[in-house]
């Protein structure tokens, strides 16, 4: 089963680390974001990946092209081409990562229809390239088989930006809550397709995903939501990058999963 992440958006939110980079390739704890989502996945042994690149999506190229130089020690004997012997190994020699250039321009949906030639099971999966959690990706799998639609869409409780203060008719504060959950719940990706979600792909590049193609999904009754209760966090501004950053130093990041 194949695993497809976007990682074609600008960034505009996080301007100080996208101005030179992909939002994928900016780091927590050293590591792109990107490669935390590969690895929450590869433990559940869904190591076959699809990106779809966009903006500066060369960099990305250039990440994979050169990754068993930066993950090991090497000789090589130069001037002799190809003559490159890698010392040691790493826990990725098993991935494979299938680089697609889906437009610059091309809006969400569209980058879905890009690869559809490059899907060759019934299923699979597509997600966010800025956002890590902790779902069990193996339940949500088995959640997707059970119900027999085409579409699951992993939906968690967001966090209220602000505290919320409770008061009696007095004005006497009863309760101080500080940004707790909402009683909502909202789209965090790590959706489970059927490969006939592709036909509802059709406006072209223009084409966003989580507006006509889910929404004609919703409409009709192909698409279920599997509601996570646990940790998920999406890197949309550079107060979150930190956060994230603060999250993996201190030892205990939720999504660490493998």
């Amino acid at each position: 089963m194949k695993a497809v992440i976007l990682c074609g958006g600008v960034g505009t939110r996080l301007r100080e680390e996208t101005e030179f980079r992909p939002k994928p390739l900016v780091e927590v704890g050293g590591r792109p974001i990107l490669w935390h989502i590969m690895k929450t996945f590869a433990h559940y042994r869904l190591n076959q990946f699809v990106l779809c690149l966009g903006y500066r999506g060369n960099m990305i190229k250039e990440y994979f092209l050169n990754y068993e130089a930066m993950n090991n020690d090497f000789t090589i004997g130069l001037g002799h081409a190809q003559d490159i012997r890698y010392h040691g190994d790493h826990e990725e020699r098993d991935f494979e990562v299938t680089l697609v250039d889906t437009g610059i321009d091309t809006m969400t949906g569209g980058r879905i229809k890009r690869i559809e030639r490059y899907i060759d099971d019934d299923t699979f999966m597509v997600t966010y390239g800025d956002g890590v959690a902790d779902v069990d990706i193996g339940r949500l799998l088995e959640f997707h088989r059970t119900h027999g639609k085409l579409a699951t869409v992993t939906t968690v409780r967001p966090v209220s930006r602000f505290g919320l203060v409770h008061l009696d008719d007095d004005g006497l504060v009863r309760r101080f809550a500080e940004k707790p959950q909402t009683e909502g719940w909202v789209n965090a990706g790590f959706f489970v397709f059927n490969r006939r979600v592709f036909d509802y792909f059709d406006g072209g590049d223009s084409c966003v995903m989580e507006h006509e193609p889910l929404e004609r999904l919703a409409a009709d009754r192909q698409m279920v939501a599997y509601r996570h209760e646990g940790f998920f966090f999406a890197m949309d501004t550079y107060r979150e990058y930190e956060v994230l950053n603060r999250i993996w130093n201190s030892g205990n990041a939720p999504w660490k999963v493998w």
